[in-house]
């Protein structure tokens, strides 16, 4: 990896991609600190930091870098952007058109592409017009109460995530690839620090020597271990070997070579925690923006709901939120790979290719087939996410050890970099085969 990295700095084109990336991630740290317009930052932050059930905003600060916490411009950053590109992952299997432009080329996806964006602006839009409002209500966190500032308000809201949307398709077009993806990876990485700063703190500094080395290697223990899990999981992947019948046209053979269709194990990515965790704190975040104050058989639900109260020695009884927490996991693992990857479909071009799986017929009987490998290999991936995922929410409960780079923020981390590395390596073998033809 750092000798792909240190070949790719010696290449011009490459190393001014990787200088354009670094300017671009620059620049959203900087907008991260950039107030909004008539914001009391400084009571908003005191608010944030004093919620009891702030999981589930803790999640969206964490996936926007801080911005949130601070309620700076780029405080919804491009969280609008990921709904709105799941809304229409989730569209093209409900409506037969968007399914026609996912497959129609170039000039489809440019049309997903667009909708996609303004999706992205109108979610956006609804996002900051109730935050406004719901700041306009507050006591404090105005400086001043006005409709004006609301508009104001709204409007730079907005506009930083469009423009961190722009920013993350200059760094696709023009940078090292996966912009919106490297943004969201910035946005994490930069909450790392704080975090291992906390742990420090809180376990080795000022503990009797003996407790806080063992304390130290347990931290990197569990944090190195959960990587090397995340790679493995990433990488890891079923072929299934397809054969081509040979063709014969006048004097030449055509076909009869092999292939292989690769089943990532892990199909789905983080997918399926974001499902879980965006149902779990959907209503965690409306009962804080109403000041519900949580009593009642609804301040219960909201208890079985909160991810700090699982795991939790004092109150085990709590941890059956985790349990529908998994199988949420698993479900939504086999539902997104349903959407995303289809047997009877590929069995079919397959079959129109004169290709087939050796020992299994073409047409219903692969795909048969197909389904049974695919389930089994989901069901192994989903219990990997599911201790990715839960090993976080254990030490926080019986430890109190709360970091914000939980399974999904490492698996986003990890899959972003590998993918990365192998965009830079892809793009170094292009440029080798231009001189090559060139010369």
């Amino acid at each position: 990896m750092f000798k792909s990295l240190m070949n790719a700095l010696k290449v011009k084109e490459i190393r001014m991609k990787i200088l354009f990336t670094f300017l671009m991630l620059c620049v959203i740290r900087l907008g991260s600190a950039i107030p909004v317009p008539g914001m009391n930052t400084a009571v908003f932050r005191n608010w944030f930091s004093g919620l009891t059930d702030s999981d589930a905003f803790g999640f969206m600060d964490r996936f926007t870098g801080g911005s949130f916490e601070n309620m700076s411009i780029l405080a919804l950053n491009i969280t609008p952007y990921i709904t709105s590109s799941i809304i229409i992952q989730l569209l093209t299997i409900a409506i037969p058109k968007f399914e026609e432009w996912q497959k129609d080329g170039e000039e489809g996806r440019k049309i997903l592409t667009a909708i996609t964006r303004y999706i992205t602006i109108g979610l956006a839009l609804i996002e900051s017009v109730a935050m406004a409002i719901g700041f306009y209500r507050s006591e404090n966190f105005l400086t001043s109460k006005s409709i004006f500032l609301i508009i104001q308000i709204a409007i730079a809201l907005t506009a930083g995530s469009a423009f961190l949307m722009w920013v993350g398709e200059r760094i696709t077009e023009n940078g090292v690839g996966n912009g919106i993806s490297i943004v969201l990876t910035i946005n994490i990485l930069s909450r790392m620090p704080s975090d291992i700063s906390s742990l420090f703190e809180q376990f080795v500094n000022g503990k009797p020597i003996a407790r806080g080395v063992v304390s130290a290697i347990v931290i990197i223990a569990v944090i190195v271990a959960m990587v090397v899990l995340v790679v493995l999981l990433n990488g890891a992947e079923r072929r299934i070997p397809v054969q081509y019948a040979k063709k014969i046209q006048g004097r030449k053979t055509y076909g009869g070579n092999r292939s292989e269709i690769p089943l990532k194990v892990n199909t789905a990515g983080v997918m399926p925690i974001i499902f879980a965790m965006s149902l779990f704190q959907f209503p965690i975040i409306i009962t804080q923006l109403t000041g519900y104050n949580g009593t009642g058989w609804w301040g219960k639900f909201i208890a079985y709901l909160n991810q700090s109260n699982w795991c939790n020695p004092n109150h085990w009884n709590y941890s059956i939120g985790l349990l529908v927490y998994i199988l949420l996991l698993i479900f939504f693992a086999y539902f997104y790979t349903s959407i995303t990857f289809n047997p009877i479909e590929i069995a079919e071009n397959m079959k129109k290719q004169g290709g087939f799986i050796p020992g299994i017929r073409p047409g219903k009987p692969t795909s048969e087939y197909l389904t049974g490998i695919l389930n089994y290999i989901i069901f192994i991936g989903a219990c990997g996410l599911t201790i990715i995922g839960v090993l976080p929410i254990f030490f926080n409960g019986v430890f109190g050890a709360k970091v914000s780079f939980g399974g999904t923020s490492l698996i986003i981390v990890v899959s972003v970099i590998l993918e990365t590395i192998k965009q830079i390596e892809s793009q170094m073998l292009v440029r080798n085969y231009k001189g090559f033809l060139e010369d």
